[in-house]
């Protein structure tokens, strides 16, 4: 018995392991590409950098410098950061809220952020460019707005079923010693909250950093451009594409994401659990 638990192990050991080669691979790919000449990327994608095919940092210079790379890095950062803390802050207070005020209004409200989440985009993009074009969202600071509306669905679901698994104990007492809502919140509440909000603001980052569709739709994209939008201006006349230069775009587009999904992710299992948690 225990020789075949062994082998079931070893196998699914494998098994898990190829997955994970097969899902890093083409980051890897990308990194090796982003070193090497337009020609050898064409023809001999998979081959590692040689003495002939080696450009050093080259693409890297290139492309920084035909896309204006960190004018648009820093909106991509703004627009990313500003709609992050906006979705945490806001759909942690629903989340607590609609937990612990049980009437009509909260019921629908938390109905409403649950059918958002199965609500195709491409049903409502067009509208939704139309509006934000109507309303004046079309910029850095009024996507915010949209991205608050898009993300708060899962948001307030992670938060609420959170919520639920809290005693309500613990505010009562801070009732008790004088807290006011607000007080109670960043006192208490948000303290008890940081696995979801790790955890959200994770998945929330991953999303809007690599978003394309969304600003492309939304933004003026005469004035402003985000990262995954700028990277396809890194193309030539009669259909040309620099493959060199887009590759290390791409490789400094993903360096910030994943230096944040290092840092934090034994977090994410953690605040996934506790936010499907039902009390």
């Amino acid at each position: 018995m225990k020789s075949k638990k062994t082998n079931y192990k070893t196998v699914l050991t494998v098994v898990f392991s190829i997955i994970s080669v097969l899902y890093v691979f083409p980051i890897v790919l990308v990194i090796i590409n982003s070193f090497k000449k337009k020609t050898s990327i064409n023809l001999r994608p998979f081959e590692l950098p040689t003495e002939k095919s080696f450009v050093g940092l080259d693409n890297y210079i290139n492309g920084i410098e035909k896309v204006e790379f960190f004018k648009y890095f820093g909106y991509s950062l703004f627009i990313t950061a500003a709609s992050v803390i906006a979705i945490l802050l806001f759909c942690s207070m629903c989340g607590w809220y609609v937990t612990r005020v049980k009437n009509t209004f909260t019921k629908a409200l938390k109905s409403a952020a649950i059918f958002s989440m199965v609500v195709p985009f491409q049903m409502i993009m067009f509208t939704l460019a139309k509006t934000a074009d109507t309303l004046h969202l079309n910029t850095p600071v009024g996507i915010v707005v949209v991205y608050l509306g898009f993300g708060a669905g899962m948001a307030i679901f992670m938060f609420s079923n959170f919520a639920q698994s809290m005693p309500i104990e613990i505010e009562e007492a801070a009732n008790i010693d004088g807290c006011n809502p607000l007080q109670m919140y960043f006192k208490v509440i948000l303290p008890i909250m940081k696995p979801t909000y790790v955890s959200v603001g994770i998945l929330e980052i991953m999303w809007i950093w690599n978003d394309y569709l969304l600003p492309y739709l939304v933004l003026d994209i005469k004035k402003y451009k985000t990262i995954p939008i700028v990277i396809q201006y890194l193309k030539g006349g009669f259909g040309s594409v620099d493959m060199g230069a887009i590759m290390a775009c791409i490789v400094l587009a993903i360096i910030p994401v994943i230096v944040i999904y290092v840092i934090c992710q034994k977090y994410i299992i953690e605040g996934v659990a506790a936010g499907a948690v039902k009390g």
